[in-house]
């Protein structure tokens, strides 16, 4: 991957006017794009790069974008400090928090965010659970609970539920099953007995019989900054103009996902068409008409030019310190670098 500077050092001036020239004749652009690779998962809290890249904001800012998927935020981590990433969006784990302490990725703003105005994650419990007693998440002490990996954004809520309903932490029996879909099969089935998930995710578990919905997690975790945007710490420290540029990108693909899932103020036309491109990475083997529904249902607020929670963010942080999940030396400063967006 080659920054412009870099791109000019290479071909050198004279070459690159003479491109310049030959691009301005025909209209196109002089150097290609910065190539750079996105993590996703799944999900429609996750589209915001899927609505950018199809409509071309990536492309406006010199970007030139792959996705590539996985299944749980762990490994995204791994992979941005790896290189074979460069962007993700999804929650703090004790490996991000790890992989920054060896001053290998930052966080660089916020997504997901519960708020008051909009209906947020949920806890859910198996039905066979839910019938012997598991009715509300005060009576979670006991029962297993779900999660994709030890250290994970699961983890976390289960721990803050604990905490606010007045029981010991240990008293949750925490189950890592490493995947999200491993997680609801065990659900549905009734191997485990709870678990926390995003609405839209949770409105289409519960319409089955096998799953009902006990609780809300904002209710148990204010202003919770579910997810998070990070980078590699080098991109972060030697390439800040290719960050600004992705940031100004996503951005715009998240004014259009609230537009469009949140705030409701885009047109029929507008929303099916934000729709068809999540459509092809989320419920991509169902129909349209079956998963355009799940798409829009139940989808939570993402901050506004990727504006960043810190006060959730040290929080989270403390957590992780305090099971011993990430080094007790380990600050803010290591995790976060605040330099390009807002934070609050």
């Amino acid at each position: 991957m080659f920054t412009v500077a870099r791109r000019l050092a290479l071909h050198g001036l004279a070459a690159v006017s003479l491109a310049a020239a030959a691009g301005f004749a025909a209209g196109t652009p002089a150097l290609a794009a910065d190539q750079i690779k996105i993590g996703i998962l799944a999900f429609t809290s996750h589209s915001p790069s899927m609505i950018a890249e199809a409509k071309g904001y990536f492309d406006e800012n010199d970007l030139d974008v792959e996705f590539v998927s996985f299944q749980a935020a762990q490994p995204m981590a791994v992979a941005i400090a790896s290189g074979d990433i460069d962007f993700g969006m999804t929650a703090i784990s004790a490996g991000l928090i790890s992989l920054a302490d060896k001053g290998a990725v930052k966080i660089i703003g916020g997504a997901l965010q519960e708020s008051d105005d909009i209906d947020g994650q949920k806890i859910l419990a198996s039905k066979a659970a839910y019938d012997a007693g598991l009715t509300s998440p005060e009576k979670l002490a006991g029962h297993k609970f779900g999660v994709t990996t030890q250290g994970s954004s699961f983890h976390y809520m289960a721990h803050k539920i604990a905490d606010k309903a007045g029981f010991d932490r240990a008293e949750i029996k925490i189950t890592p099953l490493q995947k999200v879909p491993a997680v609801i099969a065990a659900l549905k089935t009734g191997q485990i007995d709870a678990w926390s998930i995003v609405p839209n995710i949770a409105g289409a578990l519960t319409r089955g019989e096998e799953i009902v919905e006990i609780g809300s997690v904002a209710d148990y975790i204010e202003n919770y900054q579910v997810t998070t945007v990070f980078t590699s710490t080098r991109h972060a420290s030697e390439d800040q103009e290719l960050v600004k540029r992705f940031l100004k990108g996503l951005s715009r693909g998240i004014a259009d996902y609230n537009a469009a899932f949140v705030d409701a103020s885009l047109s029929d036309d507008e929303v099916d068409e934000i729709v068809a491109i999540v459509h092809r990475y989320v419920y991509a083997d169902q129909p349209i008409e079956k998963a355009a529904p799940r798409i829009k249902a139940g989808a939570m607020r993402i901050n506004a030019d990727a504006r960043l929670n810190m006060q959730s963010v040290e929080d989270q942080l403390e957590w992780f310190k305090s099971e011993k999940l990430v080094p007790d030396s380990v600050t803010v400063d290591m995790l976060v670098d605040p330099s390009f967006v807002e934070t609050y």
